[in-house]
């Protein structure tokens, strides 16, 4: 580093902890200028789902919250199907390998990185579930495997909007999104006592989940070598790592017959 030019420019201390992202106003927005509030969130989150909120609920009776719940899920299911929607919409102008990462103008730039957002702010609501298991004590849907995905995703989205605001991950949010759309509808269905028994299709949202990680590493995999928008080595590398590791989790958690074959090879 040429300290000299840090000098002109500003102290070393400034440069450091500027946490310049690739998109000026994305700076701007709410969460994004620094990590630091996000640290805090995730962990408040983690102390509270793994420590506070198990000794809080120990020798108490588990909340229901059947009001909260239908409302709460049905917020979700709205919000999914509306990133659903907005990404459905880019991906149906400008295909599933784009030629270019913001594609060519400022409108086009704006237009990702907002709709990245919208998904980060998903990611964060989302952090919500954990806290409802806690509280309505159902202790064995807080595994490892939740709490790493919900943290991850938040994390990574972060990430992606502030230094790789990239259409590569376009159809990843979108595919999620619609995945979200089911999986919340199950869970609005569900804090209705009389709706359980018609609710066979439970163990196939974890098939779902397991088709949406294999068809986002083939997409992943596929910009490497026929896009102009290739993820950077970090990103690829991130999205391969943390997709077979999510492949493999859901397997373990399904008993059908896609997930047997994952168990199977891996």
């Amino acid at each position: 580093m040429d300290l000299s030019s840090v000098a002109n420019n500003g102290t070393i201390s400034k440069k450091i902890w500027n946490f310049k992202g690739q998109v000026d106003y994305v700076d701007d927005w709410f969460l994004m200028k620094t990590p630091f509030l996000l640290l805090v969130i995730t962990s408040v989150y983690l102390l509270f789902v793994l420590k506070v909120g198990p000794a809080l609920m120990k020798n108490r009776t588990p909340f229901k919250f059947t009001n909260i719940l239908i409302f709460y899920n049905t917020l979700q299911v709205i919000y999914s199907f509306y990133l659903f929607c907005i990404g459905a919409s880019i991906i149906f102008l400008n295909g599933l390998l784009c030629k270019s990462c913001l594609m060519e103008t400022k409108e086009s730039r704006y237009l990702i990185t907002s709709s990245i957002y919208l998904y980060f702010a998903a990611k964060i609501s989302e952090l919500i579930d954990t806290v409802f298991f806690v509280l309505r004590k159902k202790n064995n849907q807080v595994t490892f495997l939740h709490v790493y995905h919900h943290s991850l995703m938040m994390w990574s989205t972060w990430l992606t909007l502030k230094y790789e605001p990239t259409y590569s991950t376009m159809f990843l949010g979108t595919l999620n999104s619609f995945v979200h759309v089911i999986m919340y509808t199950y869970y609005g269905l569900s804090a209705f006592p009389n709706l359980e028994k018609y609710l066979w299709w439970k163990k196939y949202i974890t098939s779902m989940q397991l088709i949406q990680f294999v068809l986002v590493l083939i997409h992943a995999v596929a910009n490497l070598h026929y896009s102009g928008c290739a993820p950077s080595n970090t990103l690829m590398i991130t999205i391969l790592i943390n997709g077979f590791l999510f492949i493999y989790l859901f397997g373990r958690e399904t008993r059908t017959i896609f997930g047997v074959a994952i168990r199977m090879f891996l």
